[in-house]
């Protein structure tokens, strides 16, 4: 009989927080076990509005600690990763009878000097008389443009759970965690494979519950604890619309209700607009746009735009639900986007460490936090390390990605320019990797050989994986095209049933 397999810290859950412990863990040399239930990062993580940013609504919140760690993450996460995180001017508007421009420029003078700021342009006012304020209506003519950067969250999940792997994590995706006990100072966890169905139970030392929406799930369910609710589920949905301007600068826009939403420069020539705040009931996995939400996002961009947006202009749409720690706030919009770290542990007793909330922007500081649990019921081990190692593909400088771009165009001179830009910002110095064995095109710019390393690298096993997170050319391809790649896939991967696995239309 085989002997079961012991680990130092046990991870649940395979979104940006589960995957950056993991990260930081194997880096320090514990042995760690990851499962993910689902696909990496297809919770919250990949439902986000795709920005590393520090909240500039949090000020009025007075989040004033989660504020400064975000804006200082900013230029770390770009440090790290030039290639999925990039810098992104912001243009807000002033709006009569709303926010005053003395309120804003003070709460943008504190947004500029909070965090360090060190490399990323500063605030300043900005005339919309001309073509940045071309898109809007006529009435706005002042404004101010400040600093803040986007993300592709998905990438950026399965880039941590890549490093954790290569640090010698073990990551097991589709994998659900069917019970989780205390036995003799350890942790037995029987977790089970959906593609195969059979069931393995480990041991680890230190348990980590970071289910994200379902942190409360494993706690009742798994764990077998009868608590009071801890997680506050909150849905942010967004619309992907027709192009809406030709500059490259985002928009940020006040509402009358006192919240905001974003308007940005999207894949496949698309503007992405969002978010909403609502509190949500039910299973996470069942969260989808609603009719309200939908008429809000249109309404409230309307309000700037000179050309109302229309629902024939929506190309998709998503949503997903946030798991906020509940500091019984009375709305939606006014709960803390912190987050909080509970671990339990009676004397003998293996600990575990629930996580309740956090962003994707500190999600690296949370892990951090998460390693200081660790050492003490452990014992600690090596030091913070994750803020200067780069990320897989961005071990190059920040202002490289031209560079970069061109290396590739040279390398691979048959590819379109929009294919090389993709696959920079996908995949960095590992471009120059893939392209090395392209092999055909399957589509948009989509080569066998991207493929091959989705499937043998980041896990992927459907089409949804392959369109819809790690990259977003679920916007460009047909029903006829997502069949012929799900044909494809069942070939790569030698399981036809599994591989069909993903739907044939966009998520959400």
């Amino acid at each position: 009989m085989e002997a079961m397999r012991t680990f130092d810290v046990a991870v649940i859950g395979g979104g940006i927080n589960g995957c950056g412990i993991a990260r930081d863990a194997a880096g320090r040399g514990y042995s760690v076990a990851l499962a993910e239930q689902n696909d990496l990062g297809s919770g919250t993580s990949s439902w986000s509005t795709k920005l590393i940013h520090g909240g500039l609504r949090y000020l009025e919140h007075s989040e004033f600690r989660l504020v400064r760690e975000a804006l200082a993450e900013r230029e770390v996460l770009w440090g790290i990763a030039p290639h999925i995180v990039r810098p992104l001017r912001f243009v807000l508007p002033l709006h009569a009878g709303l926010r005053p421009a003395w309120l804003l420029r003070a709460g943008l003078f504190l947004y500029d000097h909070l965090g360090g700021r060190k490399r990323l342009p500063a605030t300043r006012p900005v005339d919309l008389s001309g073509p940045l304020g071309a898109p809007l209506k006529p009435v706005f003519r002042r404004g101010f443009e400040y600093s803040d950067a986007r993300v592709d969250d998905t990438r950026l999940v399965v880039l941590n759970a890549r490093d954790a792997q290569a640090r010698g994590a073990e990551i097991a995706v589709r994998t659900r965690i069917v019970s989780a006990r205390r036995e003799g100072g350890l942790w037995r966890i029987v977790r089970r494979d959906f593609e195969s169905g059979r069931e393995e139970e480990i041991a680890a030392r230190f348990l980590v519950n970071a289910a994200g929406p379902w942190v409360d799930r494993v706690i009742q369910g798994p764990l077998g604890r009868h608590e009071a609710r801890h997680v506050r589920l909150v849905q942010g949905s967004h619309i992907v619309v027709r192009k809406l301007y030709d500059h490259d600068r985002a928009f940020i826009f006040q509402n009358a209700d006192g919240r905001i939403i974003f308007a940005i420069p999207y894949a496949n020539g698309t503007t992405l607009v969002g978010t909403t705040d609502r509190d949500f009931s039910g299973d996470p996995d069942d969260a989808v746009i609603t009719g309200e939400e939908t008429e809000y996002l249109l309404r409230a961009a309307s309000e700037y735009f000179a050309e109302p947006l229309r629902r024939e202009d929506i190309v998709w749409s998503f949503s997903g639900v946030r798991p906020l720690f509940d500091d019984h706030a009375s709305t939606a919009q006014e709960a803390t986007r912190d987050y909080v770290l509970k671990t339990e542990a009676a004397a003998g007793e293996a600990a575990v460490l629930n996580i309740f909330g956090g962003k994707i922007t500190t999600y690296r500081k949370l892990a951090e936090d998460a390693l200081a649990e660790i050492g003490r019921h452990l014992g600690a081990r090596g030091r913070s390390w994750t803020g200067t190692a780069p990320l897989p593909g961005g071990d190059f400088p920040v202002d490289g990605v031209a560079g970069l771009e061109a290396r590739l165009a040279r390398a691979a001179p048959h590819l379109a320019a929009s294919t090389v830009e993709r696959l920079v910002a996908a995949y960095g110095t590992d471009a120059l990797r893939i392209a090395e064995d392209l092999g055909s095109d399957l589509g948009h710019g989509l080569h066998a050989g991207e493929l091959r390393w989705m499937i043998e690298r980041e896990w992927a096993r459907t089409v949804e994986d392959v369109l819809w997170r790690r990259s977003k050319l679920g916007l460009a391809y047909s029903a006829d095209e997502v069949a012929a790649l799900r044909a494809t896939m069942a070939g790569l991967i030698g399981t036809p049933g599994r591989a069909a696995a993903g739907p044939a239309t966009a998520p959400g």
